[in-house]
Order: structure tokens, then C-alpha cells, then sequence
């Protein structure tokens, strides 16, 4: 089976927004996680979809739900202290309701610039290859820094991608890790990409797409709006 795991345990600070958390902000009328949710719902390949939700928002998470008609919606768990450990309670309720060899696609609550088609790359690939993670190239130069603030680095940009999401995996695999983690006192990695590289194992890439944004601030909103605007001008004018 084809699992979606969605977190959405942020709260937003970046996006200087203190009443809402960053996920329910709305862009005609709809929350930026039900853009999200949409794409999952809508691919024929993603049997059920898994929600780690903000603590205090379920019930107005499950009420969009109902709304918006999303049937593939098989379980909302509460957020964690760390995206991890909201990613984690996610993937322990899929656990329980779906066989050990299941694929899932972790991605962000924020990210609601996805495709059907890159989807579908996430779950060949893990069927392929194993742990896949969907990835852009680096289009300015990229460097490291040092506790003076003194460049150390310029890696090749040739060699240099960034992470995105979907990131996917094998469920029995990607909770394995969590538990090593979670035994090993590490709650901060940043993605799932991240812990399976920690623990060595074997990471695919996946290609995807510059507009795939994470919504983090306010600026990102814009840009939502922009790619959102962009489409249905597409639709309108043939373009």
C-alpha cells in the first residue's frame, strides 16, 4: 500500500502570524494544507493519508476535512515538540493501520505545490530503489561557514542538490530509525532525509521541482499565491 504521511505540527512563527498556524492560513477561501491534502486525495496510487496535526487544531482540522470532501483521510494524531517527533506519532498510527512494507511519502503540511507526477516518481523510485528523496538542483553558489563568519567552502554546485519532499520510504524501515533516534535521545533532525543519512543508510534521488516551496514565511505565501494565479491563467489563456 501507498501511504501519505502528512505533519503539520508547526505553528508558524516565521509567518508572523499569531492567531492561525501557518497550515490553516487561507488563499481563496481554502487552507494552505487542504491544497496539500487535495493532491494526495486526488492520486489514484495513495490508499490513505495520515495527519500529524497541531495540538488544539484537530477538530478544525476535521472539520475542513468533512468540507472539502477528502475521503482517504484514515487517521489525524497530535504534533510533537520537534517536526520529528510529529513525523514520528504519524508514522506510529500508520503502523497500526497498514501492513509493514507499505510505502510512504512524508511530506509537509506546507508544501501544497505538488504534482500528481511527482508523486508517482516517489513511489517507483522507493519500489526501485528503496529510501527516495525528491530533490532540486542548486541554481546560486552555495557555501560553508565558520564560527567567524570566514567562508570555508565553495563546494562544486554540480554535486550540491536540495532536499525537498516527498521523502520516502519503506514504513517498517523509516520507523525503525525514528526508534534508534528516539533511543539515542535525538529529537531535532531537521527532515527524515537527514536521520537516514545520520544512520547510514541509503538515500535515491528523486527529481522535482524549484516551485515545490515550503511555506515558511511570508514572502513564500506570495509566491504560493503567484504559482497559484500563474495556473488558472495558464487554464484561461491557453498558456
Amino acid at each position: 500500500m501507498n501511504i501519505a504521511i502528512i505533519f503539520a505540527g508547526g505553528v508558524g512563527q516565521r509567518m508572523n502570524s499569531k492567531s492561525v498556524p501557518k497550515q490553516f492560513l487561507e488563499l481563496y477561501g481554502k487552507p494552505i494544507i487542504i491544497y496539500t491534502l487535495e493532491v494526495f486525495e486526488a492520486h489514484r496510487d495513495i490508499d490513505g493519508i495520515v495527519i500529524s496535526c497541531v495540538n488544539g487544531w484537530i477538530e478544525h482540522l476535521s472539520s475542513l476535512i468533512k468540507h472539502f470532501n477528502l475521503t482517504k483521510i484514515s487517521r489525524i494524531v497530535k504534533g510533537g515538540e520537534t517536526g520529528q517527533d510529529s513525523i514520528y506519532n504519524a508514522l506510529a498510527a500508520a503502523e497500526i493501520l497498514y501492513p509493514n512494507d507499505s510505502i510512504v511519502l512524508i511530506h509537509d503540511g506546507v508544501r501544497p505545490i505538488i504534482d500528481l507526477e511527482l508523486i508517482t516518481r516517489n513511489i517507483n523510485c522507493v519500489k526501485e530503489n528503496g529510501s527516495a528523496i525528491t530533490s532540486v538542483p542548486v541554481s546560486e553558489t552555495f557555501a560553508t561557514f565558520d564560527d567567524k563568519r570566514h567562508i570555508s567552502m565553495i563546494p562544486n554546485r554540480e554535486a550540491v542538490i536540495i532536499a525537498k519532499a516527498p521523502q520516502s520510504f519503506i514504513l517498517s524501515e523509516i520507523l525503525a530509525v525514528h526508534k534508534n533516534a528516539i533511543a539515542d535521545g535525538l529529537h531535532t533532525f531537521i527532515d527524515s532525509c537527514s536521520m537516514m543519512y545520520y544512520y547510514n543508510k541509503k538515500l535515491t534521488l528523486v527529481e522535482g521541482d524549484s516551485s515545490n516551496i515550503k511555506i515558511t514565511r511570508p514572502i513564500d505565501f506570495y509566491l504560493f499565491r503567484a504559482i497559484i494565479d500563474a495556473r488558472e491563467n495558464s487554464q484561461i489563456f491557453g498558456m
